[in-house]
């Protein structure tokens, strides 16, 4: 893959055939729930694989938690984990724990992928058309029912989201010949999405068409963002143009993410296939924009 690009992953040749996919991911927990955090965090570290268009094979647990925590609580983020890689049809074959005064939890992911079938991050084509496969806002709701600012049910629906596999479109994605590829995390959708440009391509997406998830934006109204976001904000806006006056909406796409869906970059003769084929396998998928000639800025939102 080389080093001149931020790849979800990294990739090792075995043979003419065969590579292997490596990553690893883990931090602290951002809900109360051991069990819950295990399987969220073990749902985002698996997710670069997908993203690369691999099949994950293994993962190792990787771990911090206080001298004196209760271990019952570790027990039920290693469950978790290991749930969701049981889930994944890999095996967890071991890991690694040390002391820390938090707990934080991940995993070292392997996979196995053909050369040919590689899906890089950064390969964007003039003419693609945008999918994403889960709706925004996990930043956003996570904060503010922290703050008892959002109902139960958006929350726990949020939560649904990030526990959800990226298994099911990654296994899609395999049948297509996809530009490009990457899971939509820390960076939120418009860190990632430059990424995909590669300062080549400029991206326009459709405000209207951005799918987002319950009380999302009325927790963006309320201004109940994270200091990811605010790092976002600062890294990406002189690269964005939003040809609308809605700041919540612009919260929206620079919300960091946690476990967030996949955003695909395909051409326009595969696209409805591909969106018919996620909806058969009961996977979410929108068209959210297209990539376009380079123009001055990087991301144009309408």
């Amino acid at each position: 893959m080389g080093y001149d690009s931020s790849d979800d992953a990294s990739v090792y040749r075995l043979r003419d055939d065969l590579a292997l996919i490596q990553t690893i991911d883990f931090f602290p927990s951002m809900v109360s729930d051991p069990y819950l955090f295990g399987q969220i965090a073990a749902a985002n570290s698996l997710s670069d694989v997908y993203a690369m268009g691999g099949k994950v094979i293994s993962a190792l647990n990787i771990v911090t938690f206080p001298d004196q925590g209760n271990y019952d609580m570790l027990g039920q983020i290693l469950k978790g984990g290991a749930d969701k890689v049981h889930e994944a049809d890999a095996v967890l074959s071991g890991g690694h724990s040390i002391h820390d005064d938090t707990a934080k939890y991940g995993l070292s992911v392997t996979g196995l992928v053909h050369p040919d079938k590689i899906i890089e991050n950064d390969k964007a084509q003039v003419g693609d058309y945008l999918i994403l496969t889960k709706p925004l806002g996990t930043g956003l709701i996570t904060t503010a029912h922290k703050a008892d600012a959002v109902s139960q049910d958006a929350y726990d629906q949020a939560c649904q989201w990030m526990t959800t596999l990226n298994k099911g479109v990654g296994q899609v994605m395999q049948n297509y010949q996809v530009s490009s590829a990457t899971d939509v995390t820390g960076f939120g959708l418009l860190g990632h999405l430059k990424e995909m440009t590669a300062g080549k391509v400029t991206a326009y997406l459709e405000a209207s068409q951005i799918p987002i998830m319950k009380e999302a934006y009325q927790a963006a109204s309320q201004r109940l963002i994270t200091g990811g976001a605010r790092k976002n904000r600062n890294f990406l806006e002189k690269e964005v143009q939003f040809n609308l006056n809605d700041r919540a909406m612009e919260e929206v796409l620079y919300d960091p993410q946690t476990s967030g869906g996949l955003l695909i970059s395909i051409s326009p003769d595969q696209v409805q296939d591909l969106i018919a084929d996620l909806k058969d396998q009961q996977v979410f998928g929108q068209v959210i924009g297209k990539i376009g000639e380079k123009e001055d800025k990087t991301i144009i939102i309408n």
